[in-house]
């Protein structure tokens, strides 16, 4: 299994996102320029310009006509894929930290920082025209100061509810047409780093830098499993086959700042596959020098992408071993 390596940012890597067929890999990063690759060959597409600061995360619209990318600059930036040229430009208040298209594509949900005497917000636009996108929030929601800072957000089933991942490790389930509170999940006892969800998108996973992932039921907010490390936990996702393939992956390692104190092999910078039922880890994949930052599975599952602090991406397909691979029980 050797990877495909992607090197188009100059600084670690915050996020990357699949499209839905899985041929378009998208990546942002600390610098202020997200890519776009074909997830085939490593090839890149280009490269979407105009922000001045980091891009915290993005997102895709399921047909691949759209891309949104939110970042430090203060600016929410909604793109056009094939072109590469800005179509609108949303000036906040404070940074935008998480951004997420609805499952029709028709609204964006994205949460703001809380700085400079502004309040974290949750707040969702309609995005139907994407020539001429209002700014004015259809629903907005005060996160802090009732809650931590929401860092992730994504959207429940038939795009009913909202759910934001915080700070201090709760996760919340808004309602998308009140912006009221609906349910609070708090199992995680530091910050959620990553939110995923399964391919139905009736579950999500949760990583947490208390050194675990949860899974987590999505129309009640039930805990399910848990999958423990010895490392904070930056991102996991869950195998699009999970009938066949019960299978989550997790990415993470120490703390940026306490890398260069130890040597590489301590500081457990690989990918582990765990049993979705099981919680039991049975691969580990080594490769990158920093923590990895983002991990995503490809929508075929035959194969996932992982980004890191160390600003490479890296692509695997998987080996036959991985299918023969079976649990005993």
């Amino acid at each position: 299994m050797k990877p495909i390596m992607l090197q188009g940012h100059e600084r670690s890597i915050t996020q990357i996102k699949f499209n839905r067929e899985g041929d378009l890999l998208f990546s942002a990063s600390k610098d202020p320029k997200p890519n776009v690759w074909y997830s085939i060959n490593g090839e890149r597409l280009g490269t979407y310009d105009g922000h001045s600061g980091a891009v915290w995360s993005i997102d895709v619209k399921w047909d691949s006509t759209l891309f949104v990318t939110g970042s430090a600059d203060q600016t929410m930036r909604v793109w056009d894929i094939e072109t590469g040229s800005s179509m609108a430009t949303l000036e906040m208040k404070t940074s935008v930290r998480g951004v997420s298209f609805s499952y029709s594509g028709t609204m964006i949900a994205y949460t703001t920082d809380k700085m400079m005497g502004h309040n974290s917000e949750l707040n969702i636009i309609d995005v139907r025209e994407p020539n001429n996108i209002d700014a004015t929030p259809i629903m907005k929601a005060q996160v802090t100061p009732n809650n931590a800072k929401a860092l992730s957000v994504l959207w429940g089933p038939l795009d009913e509810h909202v759910v934001t991942g915080h700070e201090d490790g709760c996760v919340i389930k808004w309602d998308m047409r009140t912006g009221k509170k609906m349910e609070v999940g708090q199992e995680h006892t530091k910050q959620i780093k990553d939110m995923q969800l399964s391919r139905d998108g009736m579950m999500l996973i949760t990583a947490s830098k208390d050194t675990t992932a949860r899974l987590w039921d999505i129309g009640t907010l039930e805990p399910f499993n848990i999958y423990k490390t010895d490392r904070p936990v930056n991102s996991a996702a869950i195998s699009p086959l999970m009938d066949t393939y019960p299978h989550v992956v997790l990415g993470g390692g120490q703390e940026a700042m306490d890398v260069t104190t130890t040597s590489s092999r301590i500081g457990k910078f690989d990918a582990r596959f765990f049993h979705l039922v099981f919680e039991e880890e049975f691969a580990r994949v080594k490769g990158h020098f920093g923590p990895i930052n983002s991990i995503s599975f490809h929508p075929n599952g035959k194969g996932y992408a992982s980004g890191g602090e160390d600003g490479y991406v890296r692509v695997h397909v998987f080996d036959d071993t991985y299918y023969q691979f079976k649990f005993d029980f």
